[in-house]
């Protein structure tokens, strides 16, 4: 079973890469956001024009990404969304509610400290993982029924 696995949300430390790392053995394909911050910043202005207004710079961006970011999690089997420690990710809260209302299977990574913060996020989610490792585990898991260790 091939499983399409989209990973959104914070981009500033290497927990995609964990769990790709970690999958290696699994049938999975994973996709998500462009992570070079100033790409994503900027796509919007690089092709579509300057604009005066960051307003509107920051607007033609995430229209754009959201092009990127609702193929992605339309054409996933798992969606796994990370809330970070040092950033508020809304754009992760919004990918979370989108994958949910479309019944994705939606995996939260996130810290313990934050499950008050985002108990209605949990609430959709089928797993709350507090790791990669954690996420790397229920994708095992899912596509071979085999625990880990």
């Amino acid at each position: 079973m091939t499983l399409n696995v989209y990973l959104s949300g914070e981009i500033h430390s290497d927990w995609r890469a964990e769990i790709v790392e970690g999958a290696q053995a699994l049938d999975a394909r994973f996709d998500g956001p462009v992570t070079d911050h100033d790409a994503s910043d900027d796509c919007g202005v690089a092709i579509l024009g300057a604009e005066d207004s960051t307003f509107w710079h920051d607007h033609k961006g995430a229209k754009l990404n959201a092009i990127r970011t609702r193929k992605g999690i339309e054409e996933a089997d798992v969606v796994v969304v990370r809330f970070g420690e040092k950033y508020k990710q809304w754009n992760a809260a919004f990918d979370a509610g989108y994958a949910a209302a479309l019944g994705k299977s939606l995996v939260v990574l996130s810290e313990p400290e934050h499950a008050h913060a985002l108990k209605e996020v949990h609430a959709a989610a089928l797993a709350v993982a507090q790791s990669p490792r954690q996420v790397v585990d229920i994708l095992t898991y899912v596509t071979t029924g085999k625990l880990p260790g």
